[in-house]
Protein backbone atom coordinates (compact mmCIF):
# COMPACT_ATOMS: atom_id res chain seq x y z
CA UNK A 1 0.00 0.00 0.00
CA UNK A 2 1.37 3.05 -0.99
CA UNK A 3 1.32 5.88 1.70
CA UNK A 4 2.17 9.68 0.56
CA UNK A 5 3.66 11.47 3.16
CA UNK A 6 2.73 15.27 3.26
CA UNK A 7 3.16 18.68 5.69
CA UNK A 8 0.18 20.99 6.20
CA UNK A 9 0.09 24.49 7.71
CA UNK A 10 -1.90 24.36 11.11
CA UNK A 11 -4.17 26.88 12.58
CA UNK A 12 -1.52 27.13 15.76
CA UNK A 13 1.38 28.09 13.24
CA UNK A 14 3.28 24.74 13.29
CA UNK A 15 3.64 21.99 10.60
CA UNK A 16 1.41 19.21 10.89
CA UNK A 17 2.99 15.80 9.55
CA UNK A 18 0.52 13.19 7.86
CA UNK A 19 0.15 10.99 6.07
CA UNK A 20 -2.54 9.55 3.45
CA UNK A 21 -3.37 6.58 0.67
CA UNK A 22 -6.29 9.40 -1.37
CA UNK A 23 -5.67 8.42 -4.76
CA UNK A 24 -8.89 10.75 -5.97
CA UNK A 25 -11.74 8.00 -6.26
CA UNK A 26 -12.48 7.08 -3.17
CA UNK A 27 -15.88 7.49 -2.20
CA UNK A 28 -15.05 8.44 1.72
CA UNK A 29 -11.90 9.82 3.99
CA UNK A 30 -11.48 8.61 6.97
CA UNK A 31 -9.42 10.64 9.49
CA UNK A 32 -7.30 8.53 11.77
CA UNK A 33 -6.04 10.01 15.30
CA UNK A 34 -3.48 8.05 17.32
CA UNK A 35 -3.44 7.74 21.03
CA UNK A 36 -1.30 9.28 23.59
CA UNK A 37 2.11 8.66 22.93
CA UNK A 38 1.33 6.89 19.60
CA UNK A 39 1.86 8.20 16.11
CA UNK A 40 0.18 8.71 12.98
CA UNK A 41 2.35 5.49 11.57
CA UNK A 42 1.09 3.15 14.24
CA UNK A 43 0.34 -0.57 13.46
CA UNK A 44 -3.33 -0.39 14.02
CA UNK A 45 -3.67 2.88 11.95
CA UNK A 46 -1.39 1.11 9.41
CA UNK A 47 -3.37 -1.57 9.17
CA UNK A 48 -7.03 -0.30 9.28
CA UNK A 49 -5.25 2.41 6.33
CA UNK A 50 -4.92 -0.89 4.29
CA UNK A 51 -8.08 -2.66 5.45
CA UNK A 52 -10.46 0.07 4.27
CA UNK A 53 -8.75 0.56 1.32
CA UNK A 54 -9.78 -2.40 -0.30
CA UNK A 55 -13.02 -1.17 0.36
CA UNK A 56 -12.94 2.04 -1.45
CA UNK A 57 -12.70 4.28 1.41
CA UNK A 58 -9.07 5.90 1.99
CA UNK A 59 -7.32 7.29 5.34
CA UNK A 60 -5.61 10.45 6.01
CA UNK A 61 -3.53 10.33 9.66
CA UNK A 62 -1.57 12.94 11.23
CA UNK A 63 0.65 13.89 14.52
CA UNK A 64 -0.59 15.37 17.32
CA UNK A 65 1.30 18.15 18.60
CA UNK A 66 4.65 17.11 20.24
CA UNK A 67 3.95 13.48 18.96
CA UNK A 68 5.56 11.35 16.26
CA UNK A 69 6.84 14.15 13.63
CA UNK A 70 5.43 16.67 15.21
CA UNK A 71 8.12 19.78 15.20
CA UNK A 72 6.50 20.92 18.51
CA UNK A 73 7.11 20.33 21.78
CA UNK A 74 4.75 19.50 24.95
CA UNK A 75 4.53 23.39 25.24
CA UNK A 76 2.17 22.78 22.25
CA UNK A 77 0.68 20.04 23.92
CA UNK A 78 -3.11 21.57 24.48
CA UNK A 79 -6.55 20.80 23.89
CA UNK A 80 -7.24 23.35 21.87
CA UNK A 81 -4.02 23.00 19.85
CA UNK A 82 -5.43 19.90 19.30
CA UNK A 83 -8.76 20.57 17.95
CA UNK A 84 -7.17 22.77 15.58
CA UNK A 85 -4.66 20.35 14.45
CA UNK A 86 -7.90 17.85 13.50
CA UNK A 87 -9.57 20.78 12.16
CA UNK A 88 -6.83 21.64 9.81
CA UNK A 89 -6.49 18.12 8.68
CA UNK A 90 -10.30 17.95 8.04
CA UNK A 91 -10.23 21.20 6.16
CA UNK A 92 -7.34 19.79 4.03
CA UNK A 93 -9.17 16.28 3.38
CA UNK A 94 -11.75 18.32 2.18
CA UNK A 95 -10.11 20.33 -0.23
CA UNK A 96 -8.03 17.22 -1.65
CA UNK A 97 -11.45 15.26 -1.94
CA UNK A 98 -14.76 17.48 -2.19
CA UNK A 99 -16.73 14.70 -3.21
CA UNK A 100 -16.21 12.28 -0.50
CA UNK A 101 -17.85 11.50 2.79
CA UNK A 102 -15.94 12.63 5.71
CA UNK A 103 -15.74 10.11 8.46
CA UNK A 104 -13.05 9.86 11.73
CA UNK A 105 -11.11 6.63 13.37
CA UNK A 106 -9.46 7.38 16.70
CA UNK A 107 -8.07 5.93 19.53
CA UNK A 108 -7.77 6.02 22.94
CA UNK A 109 -6.78 10.13 23.72
CA UNK A 110 -7.65 10.44 20.07
CA UNK A 111 -10.99 9.53 20.56
CA UNK A 112 -11.41 11.92 23.34
CA UNK A 113 -10.09 14.56 21.31
CA UNK A 114 -12.02 13.50 18.76
CA UNK A 115 -15.41 13.75 20.95
CA UNK A 116 -14.25 17.25 22.14
CA UNK A 117 -14.33 18.02 18.36
CA UNK A 118 -17.39 16.51 17.42
CA UNK A 119 -19.55 18.37 20.41
CA UNK A 120 -17.71 21.50 19.97
CA UNK A 121 -16.44 22.64 16.90
CA UNK A 122 -18.37 22.62 13.40
CA UNK A 123 -17.22 18.89 11.18
CA UNK A 124 -18.31 17.42 8.00
CA UNK A 125 -18.16 13.80 9.49
CA UNK A 126 -20.98 11.87 10.67
CA UNK A 127 -19.52 8.88 11.35
CA UNK A 128 -16.96 8.17 13.88
CA UNK A 129 -15.36 4.71 14.92
CA UNK A 130 -13.58 4.50 18.52
CA UNK A 131 -11.28 2.39 19.70
CA UNK A 132 -10.19 1.62 23.00
CA UNK A 133 -11.93 5.63 23.65
CA UNK A 134 -10.36 7.69 26.61
CA UNK A 135 -13.94 9.15 27.15
CA UNK A 136 -12.76 9.76 31.40
CA UNK A 137 -9.22 11.40 29.95
CA UNK A 138 -9.18 13.71 33.64
CA UNK A 139 -9.53 10.74 35.99
CA UNK A 140 -6.86 8.53 33.67
CA UNK A 141 -4.45 11.05 34.40
CA UNK A 142 -5.45 11.63 37.94
CA UNK A 143 -5.08 8.35 38.74
CA UNK A 144 -1.82 7.52 36.85
CA UNK A 145 0.23 10.55 38.20
CA UNK A 146 2.10 10.14 41.04
CA UNK A 147 2.50 12.27 44.21
CA UNK A 148 6.07 13.30 43.46
CA UNK A 149 5.10 14.59 39.34
CA UNK A 150 2.54 16.63 40.85
CA UNK A 151 4.97 18.19 43.40
CA UNK A 152 7.06 18.72 40.12
CA UNK A 153 4.32 20.08 38.17
CA UNK A 154 3.05 22.59 41.13
CA UNK A 155 7.40 23.58 41.18
CA UNK A 156 8.71 23.31 37.67
CA UNK A 157 5.37 23.30 35.43
CA UNK A 158 6.09 20.26 33.48
CA UNK A 159 6.74 16.47 34.00
CA UNK A 160 8.36 14.02 30.77
CA UNK A 161 6.56 10.79 30.24
CA UNK A 162 8.24 7.64 28.56
CA UNK A 163 5.78 4.65 28.91
CA UNK A 164 6.94 2.96 25.66
CA UNK A 165 5.95 5.90 23.92
CA UNK A 166 6.83 6.72 20.33
CA UNK A 167 9.36 9.67 22.04
CA UNK A 168 9.25 11.18 25.27
CA UNK A 169 6.63 13.98 26.04
CA UNK A 170 7.00 16.83 27.73
CA UNK A 171 3.47 17.40 29.55
CA UNK A 172 2.74 20.91 31.39
CA UNK A 173 0.61 21.93 34.10
CA UNK A 174 -1.51 23.82 31.69
CA UNK A 175 -2.30 20.24 29.94
CA UNK A 176 -3.99 19.01 33.66
CA UNK A 177 -5.71 22.00 33.45
CA UNK A 178 -7.06 21.85 29.89
CA UNK A 179 -8.28 18.09 31.34
CA UNK A 180 -10.02 19.14 33.81
CA UNK A 181 -11.70 21.72 31.35
CA UNK A 182 -13.32 19.03 28.66
CA UNK A 183 -15.41 16.62 30.30
CA UNK A 184 -16.84 14.83 27.65
CA UNK A 185 -19.73 13.63 29.42
CA UNK A 186 -20.88 16.97 29.67
CA UNK A 187 -20.18 18.18 26.26
CA UNK A 188 -21.34 15.46 24.17
CA UNK A 189 -24.30 15.08 22.43
CA UNK A 190 -26.20 11.69 21.10
CA UNK A 191 -26.99 14.05 17.94
CA UNK A 192 -23.23 14.83 16.83
CA UNK A 193 -22.56 12.23 14.81
CA UNK A 194 -23.42 8.39 14.59
CA UNK A 195 -20.68 6.71 16.74
CA UNK A 196 -19.40 3.13 17.34
CA UNK A 197 -16.93 2.25 20.20
CA UNK A 198 -15.18 -1.33 20.33
CA UNK A 199 -13.29 -2.15 24.10
CA UNK A 200 -11.62 -4.69 25.53
CA UNK A 201 -12.49 -5.77 28.75
CA UNK A 202 -9.44 -6.26 30.05
CA UNK A 203 -8.59 -2.72 29.50
CA UNK A 204 -6.97 -1.58 32.49
CA UNK A 205 -5.83 2.18 31.42
CA UNK A 206 -9.15 3.54 30.04
CA UNK A 207 -12.17 0.90 31.93
CA UNK A 208 -14.63 -0.68 29.72
CA UNK A 209 -16.98 0.62 32.59
CA UNK A 210 -16.52 3.82 31.07
CA UNK A 211 -17.17 3.09 27.67
CA UNK A 212 -20.18 1.58 29.08
CA UNK A 213 -21.40 4.52 30.57
CA UNK A 214 -20.40 6.77 27.97
CA UNK A 215 -22.36 4.34 25.12
CA UNK A 216 -25.63 4.26 27.40
CA UNK A 217 -25.86 7.89 27.56
CA UNK A 218 -25.35 9.06 24.11
CA UNK A 219 -27.03 5.95 22.43
CA UNK A 220 -23.59 4.92 20.99
CA UNK A 221 -23.06 1.14 19.64
CA UNK A 222 -20.50 -0.56 21.92
CA UNK A 223 -18.70 -3.91 20.83
CA UNK A 224 -16.96 -5.48 23.83
CA UNK A 225 -13.95 -7.95 23.22
CA UNK A 226 -13.39 -10.51 25.83
CA UNK A 227 -9.53 -10.63 26.82
CA UNK A 228 -8.46 -7.20 25.29
CA UNK A 229 -6.57 -4.96 26.69
CA UNK A 230 -5.81 -1.21 25.53
CA UNK A 231 -3.63 -1.94 22.39
CA UNK A 232 -5.87 -5.02 21.58
CA UNK A 233 -3.04 -7.54 21.92
CA UNK A 234 -4.93 -10.52 21.83
CA UNK A 235 -4.21 -12.99 19.33
CA UNK A 236 -6.97 -11.78 16.57
CA UNK A 237 -7.72 -8.57 18.37
CA UNK A 238 -6.52 -6.11 15.53
CA UNK A 239 -8.50 -8.41 13.10
CA UNK A 240 -11.92 -7.83 15.32
CA UNK A 241 -11.37 -3.91 15.29
CA UNK A 242 -10.59 -3.88 11.53
CA UNK A 243 -13.89 -6.00 11.17
CA UNK A 244 -15.66 -3.70 13.03
CA UNK A 245 -14.50 -0.95 11.37
CA UNK A 246 -14.89 -2.00 7.85
CA UNK A 247 -18.37 -2.99 8.65
CA UNK A 248 -19.12 0.58 10.24
CA UNK A 249 -17.62 2.43 7.75
CA UNK A 250 -18.75 0.61 4.57
CA UNK A 251 -22.57 0.22 5.92
CA UNK A 252 -24.98 2.99 4.04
Amino acid sequence: MYMKKETIRGLNGYDIPCLNNLSGNQRMTVIISHGFGGCKEGPTAQAVAAALLKHGIGTYSFDFPAHGDSPVDGEQLRISNCLNDLAAVEAHVYELMPEAEIAYFSSSFGAYINLIYLATRPHLGKKSFLRCAAVDMPRLFRNFTSPAQYAQLDTQGSIIMDYGYVRPLKVTRQFYDDLEAYDVFKLCRSDMAELALIHGDADKTAPLVDARRFAKQFGARLTEIQGADHCFMIPGGIEQVIEAAVQFFSAC
